[in-house]
C-alpha cells in the first residue's frame, strides 16, 4: 500500500513540476516526462502497477484518438491528386529505403517494418505548441495516411508474430478488411445522413450545451471504436485513431471540441503515458555494450531516411518547412515501442536491440523537437526557398 501511495505522488509531482523544468530548461514537456519517469523509476518512486499500465495504455489510446480530431477526412477528400501522389511516393521512398537498408546490413524483416513506421501521436503535441502551419498540416495529412499504413502493417505483424502464419493469422487480415470496409461504409452513411438532415449533427451535439453532449459522445465513440478493436483482436490504437477523426469530419460546428478534449488528454492521461514509456526503460541498460551506438544509429538512420523523403514536398513547402515536415514524423515513439516489445516478446529481436530501439525513440523525441524548435525559430531571412 506504501509503495502504491508513494506511486501515486510521484506521478502527481511529475505532471505539476514537469512544465516548470521545461521552461527552466527550454525543451519541450513531453521529453522532461520522459526522463523524469526513467530517473524516478530507476531510484525505486516508480514501479510497475496493474493501474498504472492500464491507465497509461488508456494514455495512449487517448493520443491516438487526439491525433485523429487533427484530420478532417473531407479535406484530406479534397486533397489535390498531385499532393496525393506525392504523399504515396514519400511513404514509398521511406519503405523502399529501410528495406535496401535493412537488406545490405543483414538486419532482418523485423527492422524492414519497423524503422519506416510514423505515428502522428506527437505531431499532434507539435500543433499545440506551433499552431496551425503549412508543414504541419500537411504534416497531418500525410501522416494521418502514412499511420494508417503503419497501424496496418502493425496489426499484420503483430499477428504473424503472435500467431505465424496460420489459419488465425488470415482470420486477423479478413478481420482487418472486413473492419475498413465497414468503416468506409459507416463514413459515406454518416456523410449522406448529415448532407440530408443537417440538423441531427446539431441534435447531437448542440450549439448550447449545458449537458456537456459534445463530451459525452466524442467519449463513447472513442470506447465504441477502441471495443470493436478489443473484439476483432487488431490493434487497439487504430479504432482510437479513426474514432478521433470522427469529430472534426461530422462536427464541424463544434471548432473548440478538439482543443477542449487535447486539453483534458495533455492535461492528465497522456503525461500518464509519457512517464510510464520513461519508467519502462532500465536505466541499467546503458551498461550493455554497444547499445548507445546502436541507438544512435538506428535514430540518426529513422531521421535522415524521413528528412531524404520529404523533400518531395519542396514545391509546395520550401526547404525549411519540408525539413520540419519530415522531422515531425520522425518521432513514431508510441508505434515504435508498442512494435519493438512485440517483436521482442515473439523472440525477433534480442534484448539489445530491443532496448535500443527504446533508447533510440527516446533520442528521437528529445533530438528531434529540440532541433525543430531551433529551426522553427530561425531568422525567416535565412530560409531558403
Amino acid at each position: 500500500m506504501s509503495d502504491n501511495i508513494v506511486l501515486i505522488i510521484t506521478i502527481s509531482l511529475i505532471i505539476i513540476f514537469s512544465p516548470f523544468f521545461a521552461k527552466a530548461l527550454k525543451l519541450p514537456t513531453t521529453p522532461i516526462e520522459i526522463i523524469l519517469g526513467s530517473l524516478l523509476g530507476y531510484v525505486g518512486f516508480i514501479h510497475s502497477e496493474h493501474l498504472f499500465d492500464i491507465v497509461a495504455e488508456l494514455g495512449f489510446l487517448y493520443l491516438m484518438f487526439i491525433a485523429g480530431t487533427e484530420i478532417n477526412l473531407k479535406n484530406v477528400l479534397k486533397t489535390p491528386p498531385h499532393l496525393i501522389k506525392k504523399v504515396v511516393l514519400y511513404l514509398t521512398f521511406l519503405y523502399a529505403f529501410s528495406i535496401a537498408f535493412s537488406s545490405y546490413f543483414a538486419l532482418g524483416k523485423t527492422f524492414m517494418v519497423l524503422l519506416p513506421l510514423i505515428s502522428v501521436g506527437l505531431v499532434a503535441s507539435l500543433s499545440k505548441e506551433y499552431g496551425k502551419t503549412p508543414w504541419l498540416t500537411l504534416s497531418m495529412t500525410a501522416g494521418g495516411i502514412g499511420e494508417v499504413v503503419s497501424i496496418g502493417i502493425l496489426t499484420i505483424t503483430s499477428a504473424a508474430l503472435a500467431e505465424g502464419v496460420s489459419f488465425m493469422f488470415f482470420k486477423t487480415i479478413l478481420s482487418l478488411i472486413a473492419f475498413l470496409l465497414f468503416m468506409f461504409l459507416l463514413f459515406r452513411a454518416m456523410q449522406l445522413l448529415f448532407w440530408w438532415f443537417p440538423r441531427v449533427s446539431t441534435a447531437l451535439m448542440p450549439h448550447d450545451d449545458n449537458k456537456e453532449q459534445d463530451i459525452r459522445l466524442s467519449m463513447g465513440i472513442f470506447f465504441l471504436l477502441v471495443g470493436a478493436m478489443l473484439y476483432l483482436h487488431l490493434e487497439l490504437a487504430f479504432g482510437a485513431f479513426l474514432a478521433g477523426i470522427f469529430i472534426p469530419t461530422f462536427f464541424e460546428h463544434k471548432h473548440e471540441l478538439p482543443e477542449k478534449l487535447a486539453s483534458f488528454g495533455f492535461g492528465f492521461l497522456i503525461p500518464i503515458f509519457f512517464i510510464h514509456i520513461g519508467s519502462s526503460f532500465n536505466l541499467s541498460a546503458f551498461a550493455m555494450e554497444g547499445l548507445i551506438t546502436k541507438a544512435l544509429t538506428i535514430a540518426i538512420v529513422m531521421i535522415a531516411m524521413r528528412i531524404f523523403a520529404s523533400l518531395v514536398f519542396i514545391k509546395e513547402l520550401g526547404l525549411k518547412d519540408a525539413i520540419l515536415m519530415g522531422l515531425s514524423h520522425s518521432m513514431p515513439l508510441t508505434l515504435l515501442i508498442a512494435m519493438a516489445t512485440l517483436a521482442f516478446g515473439a523472440n525477433s529481436i534480442d534484448k539489445l536491440h530491443y532496448y535500443a530501439f527504446i533508447l533510440a525513440a527516446l533520442f528521437q523525441v528529445i533530438s528531434v523537437m529540440i532541433t525543430i524548435k531551433l529551426i522553427n525559430n530561425f531568422d525567416t531571412q535565412g530560409d531558403v526557398r
